[in-house]
């Protein structure tokens, strides 16, 4: 049977309150076919989330009618695995008991969470740039830092492809702290190497249903999203986080080193220009005019905030953004050269082959080489 996750906005309400709510579902849950499994809340904020086995989502929405007339405000499918890797759990917890021993179970636990979304920084060349036998210690040495960096400040991973990771934490500052022993961790990995690693993490926060119908998927966006444009060990943390600390805690993180404390403008301006990247980066006429006209700026405009944010012009960011795609091409497809320098919006395949190696120090020929070697 499905599974579903709901969400309540009920400011005002006690985990006492919403623990008597929880309980006359549980009454009459059977007469919809349902099955209560357990639920979130979190009294600060004023929201609930019930995880409820059902039918469909039209009997949930009956059942709480009935019960008690909270009608949830969403109701989005969930599988129960990807919701015990977020939140930590799919049944109810351990509660303190009601204070009139009623074994009224009273759960004040927010299904809030920091997301952080972590890459190896081309990855794929590490391998084109040292010996193999050192390319994996450096894989499983990252892998390590990674493993070592969650346990200790209790993140949960819930995805691992190749060197990137997905990861839930329920504390702010422990997905802070991760990040920086994650970044200090990388930096003494690359001592007395040749080469230079570094870690790109983006980190936001939200709660499992919004009005988008995936689970916490605005959040995983954004922390991919800021994952995705930074460089050079750098670390963006987007304003859904900074929302929910103090002032005070907000101008320290600004001062840490490697560390871009965002404000709400800029998560905008930020995903409009990744919006832009990804739906124009393989047009080859898609020039800097057209970026201005797409963004709304002025040259100047768009110029003064790109650098600021991301440290490089306009220019640079697309050129960079479809070096990076073309990158992922030449290691994932069997497209010659020439077929992936035009798809990656390059006028010419030299050019692109130009552009290739300056960036990456390795041209595109001997990359595809090198992966067959």
């Amino acid at each position: 049977m499905p599974i579903y996750m709901d969400r309540h906005d009920i400011s005002g309400a006690t985990a006492k309150d919403v623990a008597r709510v929880h309980q006359e579902d549980l009454k009459i849950q059977e007469d919809y076919g349902c099955r209560g499994l357990t639920y979130w809340f979190d009294e600060e904020r004023g929201t609930a989330f019930c995880l409820i086995e059902a039918p469909n989502a039209d009997s949930v929405k009956e059942m709480h009618d009935q019960a008690h007339g909270l009608v949830p405000h969403q109701i989005i499918e969930v599988k129960s695995d990807i919701v015990e890797s977020f939140l930590g759990r799919i049944e109810d917890p351990m509660a303190t008991k009601d204070i009139d021993n009623t074994e009224l179970l009273i759960i004040n636990d927010p299904a809030f969470r920091i997301i952080m979304a972590i890459e190896l920084q081309e990855s794929a060349l590490i391998k084109r740039r040292v010996k193999k036998s050192l390319a994996e210690q450096i894989h499983k040495a990252y892998q390590q830092l990674i493993k070592v960096a969650l346990i200790e400040f209790k993140g949960r991973r819930v995805e691992h492809v190749k060197d990137g990771f997905l990861v839930s934490f329920s504390s702010i500052s422990n997905a802070i702290s991760a990040s920086a022993e994650i970044q200090s961790g990388l930096k003494k990995l690359s001592a007395g190497l040749d080469i230079q690693l570094y870690t790109q993490i983006g980190i936001s926060a939200g709660v499992p249903v919004t009005e988008d119908d995936a689970f916490f998927g605005e959040t995983i966006q954004c922390a991919r999203r800021l994952c995705e444009i930074t460089r050079g060990g750098q670390t963006l943390i987007s304003s859904s986080v900074t929302d929910y600390l103090p002032n005070d805690d907000v101008e320290k993180l600004a001062k840490r080193d490697a560390i871009k404390v965002l404000n709400p403008a800029d998560d905008d301006f930020l995903t409009q220009l990744v919006k832009a990247a990804t739906t124009f980066w393989n047009n080859p006429e898609f020039k800097i005019e057209l970026f201005n006209a797409e963004m709304g700026l002025s040259k100047s405009q768009l110029y003064r905030k790109t650098v600021s944010l991301i440290g490089i012009s306009p220019g640079d960011f697309i050129k960079e953004y479809r070096l990076k795609m073309s990158l992922k091409r030449l290691t994932e497809s069997q497209d010659n050269i020439s077929e992936i320098a035009y798809d990656s919006g390059f006028s010419s395949p030299s050019y692109f082959s130009k552009c290739f190696l300056k960036r990456y120090g390795i041209s595109p020929s001997d990359f595809l080489r090198s992966k067959v070697a």
